[in-house]
């Protein structure tokens, strides 16, 4: 799909932008997403996105069908949706939200936040977490984030440890999504670092 990559106001176009006119829109009206869509610019010197969204379909492919090839309003301008081949990046898992392995072959126990990676789904994030609750013990006290706005408070990423979502477009891991050599690379520091962590003697030596 073809859209201005910085809107009218100034901003970067985001995913929850394309989600939001998305669900607006009756073409989409049968569509599930699978995540969030991707935005990303169509050449590094361009000023306009293309958007990449994965959705839940049927073997047959009954979905796409309704969507391929149509096009759409979005502001003044007008988006066509074309096909894609798979993805031929490093996959990132939709539970745990590290990259590597596909939600399907995901071995967590449970769905993990994209935003702190507690043990919840992000649209239960609000209703679950401490830093959203009030707490007048603490010096400053924390006061309650008011009833339906987003949580604003800050996590690491699961997988690089910056500040921002897992599934953030500015993260270095999903940058180096189509460099396999760099995910390996990095898989197999986290492994080092969890041998590292797990090789301790009971005074505090490692052995």
């Amino acid at each position: 799909m073809g859209i201005p990559y910085i809107q009218p106001n100034g901003d970067k176009l985001t995913g929850d932008d394309i989600t939001t006119t998305m669900k607006q829109l009756e073409l989409f009206e049968p569509i599930n997403l699978a995540a969030r869509p991707r935005v990303i610019k169509a050449s590094p010197k361009s000023d306009m996105a293309i958007i990449w969204f994965d959705i839940w379909d049927s073997q047959n492919g009954s979905k796409a069908k309704l969507l391929i090839n149509h096009s759409f309003n979005f502001g003044r301008y007008i988006a066509t949706i074309r096909a894609t081949n798979m993805n031929p990046g490093v996959p990132q898992c939709h539970n745990c939200w590290k990259w590597g392995h596909s939600t399907f072959s995901c071995h967590a126990h449970s769905s993990r936040c994209q935003k702190c990676n507690g043990p919840h789904k992000l649209e239960h994030h609000r209703d679950l977490v401490w830093c959203c609750k009030a707490n007048f013990k603490l010096n400053p006290p924390r006061l309650e984030t008011a009833k339906g706005e987003p949580c604003p408070h800050s996590f690491k990423c699961v997988n690089c440890k910056g500040k921002h979502m897992a599934d953030d477009n500015k993260c270095p891991f999903w940058k180096h999504r189509f460099n396999h050599k760099w995910h390996s690379k990095k898989a197999q520091e986290a492994r080092e670092t969890r041998a590292n962590s797990t090789c301790l003697a009971v005074d505090g030596t490692k052995i």
